[in-house]
């Protein structure tokens, strides 16, 4: 007798969610005679079929708080002590739960918010911190391990999407050690058909150049002789190199064709007003616009805006604000729009500020205890795990790391969060190494 199979992981989908129903698959081979790649393909044009793909899509948006934000002027406020600054906190819609008094909207939908307070990592400077935080795993010397929107594009995308499974949208292009990160590899073993493609400012403007620059009938013909070559290269050397490029090619053509979708400029005004004129603010309604469309990854990065090491005070006084009306505008946005329950929105740095001030009247960089926000797809709503200490030095409850953050991830999106990596003649690779668990409470 066979045994029942586990229940799965809180927050993920059972297995009959993946199954496609038997009568939705034959409607998607009825226009063909032969069952075909062409057939398959032409499933997603099938609008019952296109829908049912739709509402299955997961989603996630990562707001990207390079340079760290603090924890105090944020999620977790110390009133009244040495570690606390000027700005005092207000209670939320959670009983007994208070935010800093910058984050007046956050504290009114606390509710559909989930905060970690207890985030402990060990790199202490930004570009190990950063890599740490976007690859959720230690390094292993001599190989680079994908980052968070990498796994996930090639884990939720969609190879038939007309626009990219990972879009970074970087309205600063700048940015000191987030610079450095960003000339790096991202896709680490996944290869170029799951690194992000990077937009935002003046490379938005790309997308236009790039369908205006060359009539159509020119662009075509170049186009078919790229894919004779990329093919011809593939069926001679057998190259999943090329494979990759020739996929990442053809995502950039279908981009072209939307590249409205990346104008923030063409969404209402009324829209743009309410989120706010910043860039960071414009990216992240963007964001929104893209989900909107069908995107499964995207990262709004807004260079190293929150390193304060001089004047925090001041210029959290000025971030702070923006990011509080952008979550607020952001999530109420999607639950509107029915796409909060497959959307999952985090909002992060690299690691948090120091419970001290600096003789520059800043915060230092602050690995040992700090905090984040999620909420959104797979996930409970109004969750508050882990606790400081009472100037925050350290963390007093629930000590999670980024391999838990990680592993969180993954189980909300439906994702075994220890699954290997196929990666023929390499070492064992995992989503998440160590068998690290998620943070369960936070878990539909």
């Amino acid at each position: 007798m066979s045994r029942p199979p586990p229940d799965p992981l809180p927050g993920s989908c059972r297995p009959g969610e993946h199954q496609l129903h038997r009568r939705l698959f034959l409607k998607g081979l009825s226009g063909s005679a032969l069952a075909s790649a062409a057939s398959f393909a032409g499933l997603f044009h099938n609008p019952v079929f296109a829908e049912e793909t739709r509402k299955a899509q997961k989603h996630v948006i990562l707001l990207w708080l390079c340079g760290a934000p603090s924890q105090f002027e944020t999620w977790d406020p110390k009133p009244g002590r040495p570690s606390g600054g000027p700005f005092g906190s207000i209670p939320t819609k959670l009983p007994g739960v208070h935010f800093s008094s910058l984050m007046p909207r956050c504290a009114s939908i606390a509710d559909r918010l989930n905060v970690v307070r207890s985030m402990k990592t060990k790199p202490s400077e930004h570009f190990q911190a950063i890599s740490l935080l976007q690859r959720g795993n230690p390094d292993r010397p001599g190989f680079t391990r994908p980052t968070l929107g990498c796994s996930l594009s090639q884990a939720i995308g969609r190879l038939d999407a007309p626009i990219p499974n990972f879009i970074l949208l970087d309205p600063i292009p700048g940015g000191n050690e987030f610079e450095s990160f960003k000339a790096g590899n991202w896709a680490g073993w996944l290869g170029a058909e799951h690194a992000p493609v990077r937009l935002g400012g003046d490379y938005t403007q790309l997308l236009h150049a790039a369908s205006d620059a060359l009539p159509a009938h020119d662009r075509e013909a170049r186009e078919s002789l790229r894919r004779f070559l990329a093919a011809k290269y593939d069926r001679d050397r057998s190259s999943p190199i090329a494979r990759s490029q020739n996929a990442a090619f053809e995502r950039l053509k279908g981009m072209t064709a939307s590249a409205d979708l990346f104008d923030v400029s063409k969404l209402p005004l009324a829209d743009r007003e309410r989120y706010g004129p910043g860039s960071f603010a414009q990216h992240a309604l963007m964001a929104r616009h893209l989900v909107e469309h069908d995107a499964p990854f995207v990262m709004v990065a807004n260079g190293m805006n929150w390193d304060n090491h001089v004047f925090q005070h001041e210029i959290h006084q000025m971030l702070v604000p923006e990011l509080d009306r952008v979550l607020f505008h952001l999530i109420n946005d999607l639950e509107e729009r029915g796409l909060l329950d497959s959307t999952l929105v985090v909002a992060m740095g690299e690691f948090g500020r120091s419970p001290w001030m600096n003789a520059a009247r800043g915060r230092d960089h602050y690995p040992n205890a700090w905090s984040l926000m999620m909420t959104g797809c797979g996930l409970q709503r109004g969750v508050v795990t882990g606790a400081t200490d009472i100037d925050g030095v350290d963390v007093a409850d629930k000590p999670y790391d980024e391999q838990n953050l990680f592993a969180t991830i993954f189980s909300a999106l439906g994702i075994d969060p220890h699954a290997e990596y196929n990666l023929p003649g390499m070492p064992t690779f995992h989503r998440v190494e160590n068998q690290a668990p998620p943070i369960r409470e936070l878990l539909a």
